[in-house]
């Protein structure tokens, strides 16, 4: 069971509003439904924050600045690599992978999809890292991401590192003033 909101900073504080992701395919799809939630929301700031949510499996943040790029926080990555939105949010640029590089790695690649002489061990089939989908690449355990998403916002990256599944996004909602319309949506 999945849980997504879009939280949008005006100035009467956060206004929260549940969202499907049905039809979101790509994190540019998410940027551009956080970017229409700041237009609907009339919002003075142009921050808006996507929480998504996984049954206390992981959770992500997305932070979308007006038309800066968006910033990614997954509380496990590997877990995420095993889930349809999390999969959205794992971009090549966050796994520190070179998008351009994938081509190429694949002529070096035996039919398993090991190197030559590579065994399935070291691809972290030892259960520290998930395989995601697309390419089967290794995602690692834990956090990933940008620690210091919230930090100007007043949740601060050890509080966030902190957090386990449970009741996370209330956790952050609750620091950021937003627990209430959090609430309302959920």
């Amino acid at each position: 069971m999945y849980f997504a909101a879009l939280l949008a900073r005006t100035e009467d504080g956060w206004e929260a509003s549940d969202t499907e992701l049905d039809d979101v395919e790509t994190l540019s799809d998410l940027s551009d439904l956080a970017r229409e939630a700041l237009a609907a929301a009339d919002a003075e700031d142009d921050t808006v924050l996507v929480f998504i949510e996984q049954e206390d499996a992981w959770f992500g943040v997305v932070r979308v600045d007006g038309e800066d790029d968006p910033r990614i926080f997954i509380s496990d990555a590997a877990a995420a690599a095993r889930s349809s939105y999390g999969e959205i949010l794992l971009t090549d640029e966050l796994l520190g992978k070179d998008p351009d590089a994938a081509d190429d790695d694949l002529d070096a690649l035996d039919l398993d999809g090991t190197e030559d002489g590579e065994s399935r061990a070291a691809d972290g089939e030892d259960g520290d890292e998930a395989s995601g989908g697309a390419g089967d690449e290794v995602v690692p355990a834990g956090p990933l991401g940008d620690t210091e998403i919230l930090a100007d916002l007043g949740f601060p990256e050890k509080e966030l590192l902190a957090l386990d599944g449970t009741d996370a996004l209330s956790e952050i909602a609750d620091v950021l003033g937003a627990a209430e319309v959090l609430e309302t949506v959920r």
